[in-house]
């Protein structure tokens, strides 16, 4: 008799979470963002359950430092509209990353999310920072032990800053 393999579901509250910083300085922009947006589905995780919150946390530091390839501060436009006739409102990337720099991460990470229940929750383990300083010192702490804890080994520069390739 031939054993049936079953493939593993892992359940909300088999998976705990953890605090990953990355430091945002010098990076590009939508690269930044994508690799953002798989740590927060949990996609470099073994246990990726797609209808599961299974990724974790991600605190960004240094978002005012972010760059862009090409003339992207000019030509790219955010749209809002008031929902009034003659309400459509443009905004430049340059004009976004003057007055709230974390805005232009959050906008880029969240169209990159899957458009379904799951998006406002992942969007909620988002934290954006534009200065070098967070106030989740402890979370990230706390992180670090569950890891040694585990018996998993911590990455090589440090067990909570995530380097991102640029």
């Amino acid at each position: 008799m031939r054993k049936i393999q079953k493939t593993y579901m892992a359940k909300p509250g088999e998976v705990t979470p953890r605090w990953h910083v990355i430091d945002a300085e010098g990076k590009v922009l939508g690269r930044l963002c994508t690799d953002i947006a798989k740590i927060l589905q949990g996609k470099h995780r073994p246990t990726l359950t797609r209808h599961a919150v299974t990724g974790d946390c991600v605190v960004v530091v240094n978002a005012a430092k972010v760059v862009t390839t090409g003339n992207k501060l000019e030509d790219k436009v955010y749209y809002h509209h008031s929902q009034y006739p003659g309400g459509l409102r443009e905004t430049t990337l340059r004009q976004v990353m003057e007055t709230r720099p974390d805005r232009a991460i959050t906008h880029a990470v969240r169209g990159m999310l899957p458009d379904n229940r799951l998006r406002p929750i992942l969007l909620q383990r988002l934290r954006v920072y534009s200065g070098p300083t967070h106030p989740h010192r402890a979370q990230v702490g706390i992180s670090a032990k569950l890891m040694a804890a585990a018996g998993e080994k911590p990455p090589a520069t440090q067990s909570t800053t995530l380097e991102v390739k640029s």
